[in-house]
């Protein structure tokens, strides 16, 4: 009975003495009779779950960023992505359908990457977290060896020998047979440790395959939008000369404005573009007052099918029934919530997401654009009246891709973020690089909590970096 153990001990002790990096000091401490082992020394903190998952992501992210540095498309899918822009109907309705489309598809694809970045840094942790156990128990796993290459060479005397080894091998059954348990534990412990890092390591490297695949997709979008975008500026460009003009006093209207609602005021006031189409679209809202509940029920079983009249200028039904229907309008992890500590003794008036490097934005809503622009300590920022007093502000992006006095829809792209934090109010106490969307609601003037708008799936919070 014992044999079968030992010759099982000496099959692990192979496995091990050819791939374990602790072998050699095994061979080397094999000659020698086992020493008492040294008291073992303090057992240092364990670190912190959470932090170290931080940290990974954080060095996660930083690999991705260089990765997606040198991806780049072919020339023949650059060719392909021109000719199907060209063979687009060259309408304004077909063009901001293609481009929600288009928007709807890289957030997708930004999901993914994020899921991806994830799943890596908590691959990358678990390898640690072996790789660390590993290393912990090099000077037992050593003896663990030594002992078995001793038991190699210095085999027990066969019983059935001569009568005169009768009494050594009964002594060497029993030391084997308190001995051999120990050592197998051992060696089972290490074989199923070595075997879970091997598993490991090839789930992270199916996992980088395939979002390196999802990188290239999201490069090949974000090119088929920025073709998109040129032919849509192409159907809906006014005079040069006018909108240079209205750029520029909207500039001016910043700078004097102290608040949000003054702003908006001035703007609704003096920018005629805007003026004209908040009018518009506040006709087209009385004018829905008016309809019949049965046509107000079509309208808004249009509305939510996905294919509402592209041509509206006001939303599809009243901002109030939206609730838990919106969308992010970025792919990302929310980092404060209204009502969080802001890091300067007050209250979040809006939420902030952190993104990746230039993640599309896209509006959550049906909304007129009455700012486009920088505006204080806000940065770049787009506020959208969404009709019923409502009023969506989102700032903090690098290139914004409307203009004031459009109508915009849900889903349709605004913006674009940075490759790292823009420096704003909003956005101060963050520990993070990585670049933040702040988005308030505000009814009536007064901001007031988003969390009822969006989806379940996004009402959660990641970790608060703050």
């Amino acid at each position: 009975m014992i044999l079968p153990a030992l010759a099982a001990g000496f099959g692990v002790a192979v496995i091990l003495v050819s791939t374990s990096p602790f072998s050699v000091r095994a061979q080397d401490a094999a000659p020698e009779a086992p020493q008492a082992s040294s008291p073992p020394p303090a057992e240092a903190p364990s670190p912190d779950p959470a932090a170290e998952l931080a940290a990974k992501r954080d060095q996660t992210r930083a690999e991705l960023e260089t990765l997606s540095k040198s991806i780049s498309l072919s020339s023949d899918k650059v060719s392909e992505l021109q000719q199907s822009i060209a063979n687009l109907e060259k309408s304004t309705q077909s063009i901001r359908q293609a481009l929600i489309d288009s928007a709807a598809r890289r957030k997708g694809l930004e999901k993914q990457i994020l899921e991806s970045e994830k799943k890596l840094a908590d691959l990358g942790v678990k390898e640690d977290g072996i790789r660390r156990s590993l290393h912990e128990r090099r000077g037992l796993l050593a003896e663990v060896l030594a002992a078995l290459q001793r038991m190699g060479r210095n085999p027990p005397p066969a019983l059935l020998v001569t009568p005169d080894d009768a009494l050594a091998s009964v002594r060497s059954a029993i030391l084997l047979g308190a001995v051999v348990p120990g050592i197998r534990k051992e060696t089972d412990k290490l074989a199923a440790d070595l075997g879970s890092l091997a598993a490991l390591q090839t789930a992270s490297a199916a996992e980088k395959t395939q979002l390196t695949a999802t990188m290239t997709d999201g490069i090949e979008e974000e090119r088929r939008m920025d073709l998109l975008l040129a032919e849509n500026d192409k159907l809906s460009r006014s005079n040069a000369a006018d909108l240079e003009a209205e750029k520029k006093r909207s500039e001016e209207l910043a700078g004097k404005a102290t608040s949000l609602e003054g702003l908006v005021a001035s703007m609704e006031s003096e920018i005629a573009s805007v003026r004209e189409a908040a009018t518009a679209a506040r006709q087209a809202e009385e004018n829905r007052k008016l309809l019949t509940d049965e046509q107000r029920a079509q309208a808004k079983a249009l509305a939510e099918s996905g294919v509402p009249d592209k041509n509206r200028i006001a939303p599809a039904y009243p901002f109030a029934e939206l609730r838990a229907k919106l969308e992010l309008p970025v792919a990302g992890d929310i980092l404060r919530q209204f009502g969080d500590a802001d890091g300067t003794g007050h209250e979040a008036m809006g939420m902030t997401v952190a993104t990746n490097p230039e993640t599309v934005v896209t509006a959550p809503a049906d909304g007129l654009v009455v700012f486009a622009g920088a505006f204080r300590s806000y940065g770049q920022m787009v506020i959208l009246d969404a009709g019923d007093g409502y009023h969506l502000v989102l700032s903090g992006m690098d290139t914004i891709n409307t203009r004031q006095g459009k109508f915009v829809f849900s889903g349709e792209p605004l913006a674009v973020m940075g490759a790292k934090r823009v420096a704003s109010a909003t956005a101060l106490a963050l520990e993070t690089d990585r670049p933040t969307l702040y988005i308030e609601f505000r009814k009536d003037g007064k901001p007031v909590d988003s969390r009822p708008w969006w989806t379940a799936k996004d009402t959660g919070k990641a970790r608060n970096d703050s």
